[in-house]
């Protein structure tokens, strides 16, 4: 029997985190009895490149599918999963956006950290991110929007995605349908946009709708009252069917964003079952915490049908994308970012 595919295996719709730097023997029994979609990592998981290829081979060996979804946040700028002596540090979006050649720095970038990803046998980033940069909201988005303008973003977002997907490696637009006026940190509270309707889908939902074309977003854990005064976006079904499937017109895979921040109501098991009753394809579990992970995969079921068809559209698009990428000058696309930034970092 062949290994299964991400698209057609039987996987719970769930995307865990590991503890440390390799699989103890409880995760990998965990694992392999649970059987997510596939795995995220963080720093704690990444120490030198031998490493990580090793972790992401045992991580797949568990669920037994040699291609399943290994997802990082490596933005650049102030989140970066990967970091020196064995990997480059990248500017934030703020700083390509102050290029000389702005779209050019931001898909050489993204490009480059393509690159660095798909040695390592990662396929998805998360990343980009396509929030405005709203004056007096909070500073968690700040330097990692590529302005405030939706035009800027959307031209510069998509080359982000286009260096991404050149490198073999799935971008995920976030966090969808927008989290730049959030006053608060969605990892300590939870938001809420009084902003009209129209305004945001001129605004802050523009960029998503500009790039619904992408395969993976992550939802914003923020209440939009102009939308859904009652809930946030990953558990809202009026908010993903009517404005981020419909209006906005996104069909690729939609994850939620981390299960255990704190913006979220309920306990583990009711955001994970809300957040797919809700529309999302998948949800999003980052800590490691075996008690959380086993909360939340006793409520969840497996892939929908749309979902499965979602996911392996996405795994078509970055095949046929990886198989230029060897030709690819790594030293010669740094020494032409450097030259665009100026010396900016």
């Amino acid at each position: 029997m062949s290994p299964a595919s991400s698209s057609t295996r039987e996987a719970r719709a769930a995307i865990f985190g590991c503890a440390g730097l390799a699989l103890s023997d409880a995760e990998r029994d965990f694992f392999r009895a649970v059987n997510p979609l596939g795995f995220i990592l963080f720093q704690r998981n990444c120490a030198d490149p031998d490493q990580v290829r090793a972790l992401v081979t045992a991580l797949r060996d568990c669920v037994g599918a040699p291609d399943a979804p290994v997802l990082i946040d490596q933005e650049g700028g102030r989140v970066a999963r990967l970091k020196p002596p064995h990997w480059q540090n990248y500017p934030s979006a703020a700083t390509l956006a102050a290029a000389a050649s702005p779209r050019e720095a931001a898909f050489l970038a993204s490009r480059l950290i393509a690159h660095d990803l798909a040695a390592l046998g990662i396929t998805v980033d998360c990343a980009p991110v396509l929030d405005l940069a709203i004056a007096g909201a909070d500073p968690i988005v700040g330097d990692r929007a590529f302005g405030a303008a939706p035009e800027q973003v959307s031209d510069l977002g998509r080359a982000a995605c286009e260096g991404l997907l050149a490198g073999g490696v799935l971008p995920v637009i976030k966090h969808i349908p927008g989290h730049g006026r959030a006053t608060v940190d969605s990892h300590k509270a939870l938001p809420t946009v009084t902003t009209s309707g129209p305004e945001l889908t001129e605004s802050d939902f523009a960029p998503f709708r500009a790039l619904n074309d992408m395969p993976w977003a992550m939802t914003a854990h923020i209440v939009y009252q102009a939308v859904d005064p009652d809930r946030p976006a990953t558990l809202s079904r009026r908010l993903i069917g009517e404005t981020i499937r419909a209006s906005i017109g996104f069909d690729g895979v939609l994850i939620s964003d981390d299960l255990s921040m704190a913006a979220l109501p309920g306990t583990l098991a009711e955001r994970a079952k809300g957040a797919l009753e809700a529309g999302c394809d998948v949800v999003l579990h980052c800590n490691g915490d075996p008690v959380e992970m086993t909360a939340i995969a006793g409520s969840i079921g497996p892939l929908t049908p749309a979902a499965h068809r979602r996911l392996a559209r996405g795994d078509a698009r970055r095949r046929a994308a990886d198989q230029g990428a060897a030709a690819f000058d790594r030293e010669a696309a740094a020494a032409r970012l450097a030259a665009l930034l100026g010396g900016r970092t």
